[in-house]
């Protein structure tokens, strides 16, 4: 493997807070959309490590939201592997707005072979 940690940044847009998602009635950022931000995040680095044919579905999300994060706000989320075993893929990850840790915990992804995962999907229809 190459890189063992990404970060990327989010905007907290409307469709990302609490009240437009229906967890809460407060716009700030909701903690489905903070899951989001991580998922992706966590999904991007592994992306890059992959041979093609290859991709990753999440299997696992275990974090504390610790903080609120308002409409506008620039959240920092950070991805970095933990262990790798087989094909299952622990992080640890975290989410930052400024200096305040808005999440922490840890992300499991499973790789599969992309075709194969979605025609064994098709024949359990």
């Amino acid at each position: 493997m190459t890189s063992q940690a990404k970060e990327l940044t989010f905007e907290v847009r409307p469709e990302h807070t609490a009240a437009h998602i229906g967890s809460g009635s407060v716009q700030v950022l909701s903690t489905p959309s903070m899951i989001l931000f991580i998922e992706r995040t966590a999904q991007q680095l592994l992306a890059e490590q992959l041979p093609e044919g290859e991709t990753s579905v999440g299997t696992l999300i275990n974090v504390r939201h610790l903080a609120a994060a308002p409409v506008g706000a620039e959240i920092r989320v950070r991805a970095e592997i933990e262990e790798r075993d087989g094909r299952r893929v622990r992080f640890a990850v975290e989410a930052w707005y400024g200096d305040r840790q808005l999440g922490v915990g840890q992300h499991e992804r499973f790789i599969v072979n992309e075709a194969r995962f979605l025609a064994r999907l098709q024949q359990n229809l």
